[in-house]
């Protein structure tokens, strides 16, 4: 029952509404059928094993278990050009890497550094919306394409320092890398490795030249920084330098992606929101807090490992097992939130697991919110009358990573 479950949740034609699947999952908070991984898909347990030290997200040890039959387990590290970045560690490892990557980046070492973007991410909102309106074509505009990709892909890439006329190349990467996260039960695994295996390669020779730069002659980047910095836990390798900032390059974008697509795409079935966001501005924070429960971008979490026994909701998961944490569903738990399967930007209580929670919690959530607030709020105040075209709109292959691909709209015209 557990496997045909995971399979129809992975299973494309049911990417545009997993949620019925996700409904039935909780009937059994712990489900395991003999084979594969345990999956877990209500609030509470999720929440207490996002923060349960004997769970691992090192690959190392997933792949020990030899219990990945639908393939979840991502060839991270293993005979390609990156290390595993510290997402995919534990600690100490995980904390000593984690706290270098802070340091340029959020408090308490650099306090104002994405509050102060706020002016230079305002510039971009505008200049992709002038855009779409100087094309002329208001009839068909695709939102993935001229706005939800290039507006956080942009923002990571000059964060990072990376140049502006290198920035189409990240997206043939990322999209690779993005799809590799993609549990595929039916995939040939040589075949399904290999894309992600020279994606890896060529953005990893690509990052070692710009990092060799930087230590010649820093800037004020990111980049810079993580290559030069010297501070408590002393310096980062060459490789260290290399995964993290290719962590930061792909996380740094693909999430916000789905973020801003899945945002505009409830919106607009949702007018009512829309024209109150429209005439308050400041009611994007909510919103965007409600869509981070609602249609989280990240979906699941299918690389987690028991570093023990471990009893959950009565189940007791043996040490070596291999977890499936369905994020998504545990936040459509009517456990935890009132009429979970309604868009309620009201909410009084969000506290979601759309950004994790834990020690993986999402590294970015600060520049992700900011990111999707601005988005969202100007997309609403300046496209006149916009409506779908499709809906559902088709969706991208990934099921961990869930967004539409392309979201095709029509409006009216597009407003100073």
């Amino acid at each position: 029952m557990t496997q045909a479950l995971l399979r129809e949740i992975i299973d494309y034609a049911n990417r545009a509404n997993p949620y019925p699947l996700y409904e039935e999952l909780r009937k059994t908070p712990v489900s395991h059928d003999g084979d594969g991984p345990y999956v877990i898909s209500t609030y509470y347990e999720i929440q207490s094993l996002l923060h349960d030290p004997r769970i691992s997200s090192d690959a190392k040890n997933l792949k020990s278990t030899g219990d990945d039959p639908l393939g979840q387990a991502e060839d991270e590290g293993t005979g390609t050009a990156l290390p595993p970045a510290f997402l995919k560690l534990d600690p100490p490892d995980h904390d000593r890497l984690r706290r270098m990557t802070n340091r340029p980046f959020g408090p308490p070492h650099a306090p104002h550094r994405v509050h102060d973007m706020r002016d230079e991410l305002g510039g971009l909102v505008t200049g992709l919306i002038d855009s779409i309106s100087e094309t002329g074509n208001l009839d068909r505009v695709d939102l993935v394409d001229q706005f939800a990709y290039p507006f956080p892909v942009t923002v990571i890439c000059r964060l990072l320092g990376v140049p502006r006329e290198d920035e189409p190349k990240f997206h043939v990467w990322a999209d690779t890398l993005a799809a590799s996260l993609d549990p595929d039960p039916d995939a040939d695994p040589t075949q399904h490795g290999k894309g992600a295996m020279d994606a890896r390669m060529e953005l990893g020779m690509y990052l070692a030249g710009l990092i060799e730069e930087r230590r010649k002659k820093p800037g004020t980047d990111m980049l810079s920084q993580l290559a030069t910095d010297d501070g408590p836990d002393g310096s980062m390798t060459t490789m260290e330098a290399l995964s993290t900032s290719a962590l930061l390059l792909i996380a740094g974008h693909e999430t916000t992606v789905n973020l801003i697509t899945n945002g505009m795409l409830t919106l607009l079935r949702h007018p009512d929101v829309l024209k109150r966001l429209r005439e308050d501005p400041g009611l994007s924070v909510p919103i965007v807090e409600e869509l981070l429960r609602y249609e989280p971008p990240v979906q699941l979490l299918p690389q987690r490992t028991t570093l023990s026994d471990i009893e959950v909701a009565g189940v007791t998961i043996p040490k070596g097992a291999s977890l499936w944490l369905i994020l998504a569903s545990g936040n459509r738990d009517p456990k935890r939130f009132e009429n979970p399967d309604r868009f309620d930007p009201d909410r009084k209580d969000i506290q979601h697991l759309g950004l994790g929670s834990g020690i993986h919690s999402c590294f970015g959530a600060p520049l992700a919110r900011q990111e999707a607030q601005l988005a969202l709020s100007e997309l609403a105040r300046r496209l006149e009358n916009p409506r779908l075209l499709e809906d559902p709109p088709p969706y991208r292959q990934n099921a961990v990573l869930r967004g539409p691909r392309h979201l095709p709209i029509a409006c009216d015209g597009i407003r100073p």
